[in-house]
């Protein structure tokens, strides 16, 4: 095993990342392939469709990097160069928030469906699905990251056998500044999004109250909360100690010591997001809605 100054400085809690990798690894992998058989069923044209299609092809992306992740964790020592493990520490960013994006969109969309009392919002044609998909993709490739790595562990000297340690870049003004505005936005839509979803599931509860669970609008409402409930879990945790993670990085040495494993940690939990299809496929069945059904009857009940 390869010793560096830097891995002693910033310690890795290599047993329990490679432990929640593997369960992600796996997870994911289940989830992709049980959305696969429940997308044949569904409509092309709709936006939420195109969004899940869309999360499908970033988990997808993200889960192969994972295996690189634990071969470094287990061998502690990166061969591939530095070029890669900047990729493959981007990319867990990059998946954070392009999921983040797509659960907003998804959310959003849900939430017009709701106010303006539509059936669904779908494409013209499938086609348009496609084309607004693409443009996405486009979007990223071309702009987002080419612009990622071009700032990405630019400014300092790292190791190319010592991987996913950036945090130096974090003492630049600029990327504290970026840093906090990601922070509050992500944290501030979150709670926006709540506060909808709190307000249309009581006001449906008000208006339907014993007939609730024969109305497909509130199965899909709360579908919404599986997202919202991904989001409060696995990213807003990252990003509340992101703050404090930065003071420390700001008013410190180089050597930060459990403040850095404790970011890692927080970092590596978002990825536990892959099981968001998982458990989109779930709470579609029969049987989860048989419980909530049975369970909402025995609240009556008492």
């Amino acid at each position: 095993m390869a010793n560096h100054s830097n891995s002693s400085c910033n310690p890795l809690p290599t047993a329990s990342l490679t432990g929640l990798y593997c369960v992600v690894l796996f997870g994911g992998l289940v989830g992709i392939i049980s959305i696969l058989f429940l997308l044949v069923k569904m409509n092309t044209r709709s936006v939420t469709t195109t969004a899940v299609i869309n999360l499908v092809v970033i988990h997808s992306v993200f889960l192969l990097t994972v295996p690189f992740r634990l071969i470094y964790l287990i061998e502690n020592t990166w061969g591939f160069g530095l070029p890669f493990c900047k990729f493959v520490s981007a990319m867990l960013h990059i998946h954070m928030y392009l999921t983040f994006l797509f659960y907003v969109v998804i959310l959003v969309i849900r939430y017009l469906i709701f106010f303006k009392r539509k059936d669904k919002v779908e494409f013209y044609r499938k086609l348009h699905a496609v084309a607004a998909s693409t443009g996405l993709w486009l979007l990223v490739i071309v702009i987002v990251v080419p612009l990622i790595f071009s700032h990405y562990g630019t400014s300092e000297t790292y190791d190319e056998e010592d991987c996913f340690r950036f945090h130096k870049e974090l003492n630049h003004v600029y990327a504290q500044v970026v840093n906090y505005m990601i922070v509050t936005i992500v944290i501030a839509i979150a709670v926006i999004l709540l506060v909808f979803q709190i307000f249309i599931i009581v006001s449906m509860v008000r208006k339907l109250r014993h007939s609730l669970l024969s109305h497909q609008e509130f199965w899909a409402q709360l579908k919404n909360l599986f997202f919202i409930g991904v989001i409060f879990v696995c990213f807003l945790p990252y990003h509340f100690f992101r703050i404090y993670y930065l003071h420390v990085v700001a008013h410190s040495g180089e050597c930060i010591n459990s403040v850095a494993s404790y970011n890692e940690i927080f970092l590596s939990v978002t990825a536990i997001s892959c099981f968001d299809l998982l458990l989109f496929v779930l709470g579609g069945s029969h049987w989860f809605k048989q419980k909530i059904i049975d369970l909402w009857n025995c609240l009556l009940c008492h």
